[in-house]
């Protein structure tokens, strides 16, 4: 192992901050640094017997603190995959993004041989390093992020950054303000009302987990019908730069177009001069346009008692105590 040249790429890994599109370069000069044969970027799972051991404070773990000899390793179902490639010996490398426990898992050959604690006392020096990149790298790539987003909201488009595994991970006000029947969003992932659309949307997903990084997105837009409304019609883009951190995840921006712009900027509104929720300010225009608590609630796909619990949040927050004293409320700002 060549200890001198890893802490020299030890101190370039700040370079991936700025453009992430390094980190395959970095961890192959790791790889070629450590004598071995391959490497990936890893968040922990508490599934993997490696985790509990960093998660209790290890900054490297190895074959041997988890194994008692060769042949039991050998017996593990993923270790006997692994000589059919002729691999066999690996390290991980412990470190943080934030509050989320990351391992830097590093593969070597039959031939090159398991890590000795020399080694590993080497590695181990990269772990605070690889803390620090990841942790800024995620706020720098959610400040990226959130400018993007904002930048959209500026020009009245609509936009909502989903990470690699389809959940949401930021959203615009105008986005926001989309929101309803049709467009939901539920435990952080996005919901189509159409059925057609739901499933184009999920193939999406379902190559957006799939893909490499690198790979280009290449989708259609979808459109999302809808009764007695305009289509609302999503597109996708790719998300560069600092925010293609692997440590954020962001992986694609939806751009939404074809709602009621005017809706939107009601809706909007509502929110910013009552601090209203999404679905609040939703419920409040709907009830000022005539329509009763129990078709508000059908037409966002709600509960008829979560509808009630939210219009109980609206009179607190817009000092009113009865619908009607609400739609003139809102009467007098439109």
């Amino acid at each position: 192992m060549d200890v001198g040249r890893l802490q020299s790429i030890s101190n370039r890994l700040g370079d991936a901050v700025i453009d992430p599109a390094m980190w395959p370069a970095l961890m192959q000069d790791i790889c070629s640094a450590s004598n071995s044969a391959a490497a990936c970027l890893l968040q922990s799972d508490v599934r993997t017997p490696d985790v509990p051991l960093l998660l209790a404070g290890r900054q490297i773990v190895s074959d041997q603190d988890i194994f008692s000899s060769e042949p039991e390793m050998l017996r593990d179902p993923l270790y006997a995959h692994a000589n059919n490639f002729g691999l066999r010996w690996f390290a991980v490398i412990g470190f943080f993004a934030g509050s989320a426990l990351w391992g830097f898992s590093i593969q070597r050959t039959i031939g090159e041989g398991a890590f000795d604690e020399s080694e590993k006392a080497a590695l181990a020096g990269l772990s605070q390093r690889l803390t620090e990149t990841a942790t800024l790298s995620t706020a720098v790539g959610r400040g990226v992020l959130s400018g993007i987003t904002n930048a959209l909201a500026f020009i009245k488009r609509a936009a909502i950054a989903l990470d690699r595994f389809g959940s949401v991970v930021d959203i615009n006000p105008p986005a926001e303000a989309a929101l309803g029947g049709d467009i939901r969003i539920i435990g952080q992932r996005l919901v189509l009302g159409d059925r057609r659309a739901q499933a184009a949307f999920n193939n999406f997903l379902d190559r957006l987990r799939t893909a490499s990084d690198v790979d280009a997105l290449g989708v259609a837009p979808i459109v999302v019908r809808r009764a007695g409304k305009p289509p609302i019609v999503v597109r996708v883009l790719p998300v560069d730069g600092a925010a293609r951190s692997p440590f954020l995840g962001a992986r694609a921006i939806l751009i939404l177009s074809g709602f009621d712009e005017g809706e939107a900027e009601q809706l909007t509104m509502l929110r910013q001069a009552f601090r209203l929720t999404p679905s609040e300010a939703r419920i409040t225009l709907c009830l000022a346009g005539g329509k009763s608590l129990e078709e508000v609630a059908q037409e966002m796909g709600v509960a008829h008692e979560t509808a009630r619990s939210h219009l109980k949040a609206i009179f607190r927050k817009t000092d009113t105590h009865r619908q009607g004293e609400l739609i003139a409320l809102v009467s007098r700002l439109r």
